[in-house]
C-alpha cells in the first residue's frame, strides 16, 4: 500500500514539476533559487498530506502552500549572498529572443510588486483562478483580493510603460 502512494506522489511531481516551479518563480519575483526552496518546502508539506489530499486536489494544495509560503518568506529579510554583477547571457536562438525578452521584462516588473499584489496577480492571471479561490488562497475577503489584483495590474502597466518609454 505504501509503495503505491509513493509511486502516485512521484508521478504527480514528475508531471507537474515544471508548471509548479514556474509558479514559484513568479511568486518569488523571478528568483530561481528561492523558487526552488519554496517548491521543495511545498512538496515536503504535500508528501505529509498526500494520504489526505491525493484523491482530492493535490495541485490546488501545492498552489495554496506556495502562495502562502511566498508571502511569509517575503516578510523575512534575507542577508545571504547578493550577486554584484549580472551573469552573462547565454547565446541562443534569435527567433526566441523576443519572447524571452518580453517574459523577462514582465517577470522583472512582477518582482517589483509587493508580495501580496504579486501573489494576487499570479493567482488570477497565470493560474487563472476565479476571484473566490484566489481570495481563499490569500486568506482574505474577495474584495481585498480583487483590490490587490487591480492595483497590481495597474502598477505592472505603469512599470512596463516606463520601461518602454525611458525618461530623457
Amino acid at each position: 500500500m505504501r509503495r503505491s502512494r509513493t509511486d502516485e506522489f512521484d508521478r504527480f511531481v514528475a508531471a507537474r514539476w515544471s508548471a509548479l516551479f514556474h509558479l514559484a518563480r513568479l511568486l518569488t519575483g523571478g528568483d530561481q533559487h528561492r523558487a526552488e526552496d519554496l517548491l521543495q518546502e511545498a512538496l515536503v508539506k504535500l508528501w505529509f498530506a498526500w494520504p489526505r489530499v491525493s484523491e482530492q486536489a493535490p495541485e490546488a494544495y501545492v498552489r495554496t502552500v506556495l502562495a502562502r509560503a511566498a508571502a511569509r518568506s517575503e516578510r523575512r529579510h534575507w542577508w545571504g549572498e547578493q550577486p554584484v554583477d549580472p551573469l552573462p547571457d547565454r547565446p541562443g536562438s534569435a527567433d526566441a529572443t523576443a519572447a524571452v525578452d518580453e517574459r523577462s521584462r514582465l517577470e522583472a516588473a512582477l518582482a517589483l510588486l509587493p508580495a501580496r499584489q504579486r501573489a494576487a496577480v499570479v493567482l488570477r492571471y497565470y493560474m487563472d483562478l476565479p476571484e473566490g479561490q484566489a481570495a481563499e488562497v490569500l486568506r482574505c475577503p474577495v474584495g481585498t483580493a480583487r483590490s490587490l489584483t487591480t492595483r497590481g495590474v495597474a502598477r505592472l502597466r505603469q512599470l512596463l510603460a516606463e520601461a518602454v518609454d525611458p525618461v530623457e
